[in-house]
């Protein structure tokens, strides 16, 4: 009962349960790092829902407005 309680208190202060476990480092990811582990699901959900278009012409907008 008394870890339960410890936990409980780490937890109030704003920490989380991942920085409290041994062997954990602590930390923000790199963002290359965080760029390929969201990449390939990202273009997974865009093939399968069929939103590739949507993302051609949004990258054209965008295109066109950075060269203005």
């Amino acid at each position: 009962m008394a870890d339960a309680a410890g936990g409980m208190a780490t937890r109030a202060r704003g920490h989380r349960a991942a920085d409290v476990s041994v062997g954990q480092r602590s930390g923000r990811r790199h963002p290359l790092v965080a760029a390929a582990m969201a990449l390939p699901p990202a273009a997974l959900l865009t093939i399968v829902f069929g939103g590739w278009e949507a993302v051609v012409t949004q990258a054209s907008s965008v295109a066109g407005m950075l060269g203005r």
